[in-house]
C-alpha cells in the first residue's frame, strides 16, 4: 500500500520575516534621517519684522562679511574688547534694560554669527535678536 503525502497547513503565517524587515527599515531610516537633516542647502528668507525702536537701552552690534566688528561707533574691536565693553554694561545699574541686535552680513559664516552670540550670552545677557532685511 501506498502513503498517500499530504501537504500540511498551517494555521498560523510565520511573521519572522516579515519582522526581520520591519526591524531592518527602522534601522536604516533611524541612520539615514539626521543625515538628511543637515545635508539641505538652506537660504534664510527675508523676513517681515517690526522695525527696531532705537532707545538709550537698544545696542546694534555690526558684523561685515570680513568679519569687523563695530560696536557703539567703534570700528573694527576685538570679541575681547567687545567682551569687556560687555561686562561694563552688564555692571552698569539698568543692565536689565539693554537690548541687543545682532546685525551680521548674510555672507557671513553661520559660525561666526554664533560666536558674537555667545559672547553676548556670555557677558551675562539674555534679551537678543537677529536683524534681518525686511521683505518688499
Amino acid at each position: 500500500m501506498r502513503r498517500r503525502f499530504q501537504s500540511k497547513t498551517y494555521d498560523e503565517i510565520n511573521i519572522t520575516p516579515l519582522m526581520d524587515t520591519v526591524f531592518f527599515l527602522l534601522i536604516i531610516f533611524m541612520i539615514t534621517a539626521p543625515l538628511l537633516e543637515y545635508s539641505v542647502d538652506v537660504s534664510p528668507p527675508k523676513m517681515v519684522a517690526a522695525e527696531i525702536r532705537a532707545d538709550d537701552y537698544t545696542k546694534v552690534i555690526h558684523v561685515t562679511k570680513n568679519k569687523i566688528i563695530h560696536f557703539e561707533g567703534k570700528k573694527n574691536i576685538s570679541m575681547a574688547d567687545l567682551l569687556s565693553r560687555l561686562h561694563e554694561l552688564k555692571n552698569s545699574p539698568n543692565s536689565t534694560k539693554y537690548k541687543f541686535y545682532l546685525r551680521a552680513d548674510r555672507d557671513l559664516l553661520y559660525g561666526d554669527v554664533i560666536e558674537v552670540f555667545k559672547t553676548i550670552k556670555h557677558a551675562g545677557f539674555a534679551d537678543i535678536s537677529l536683524v534681518t532685511e525686511a521683505e518688499q
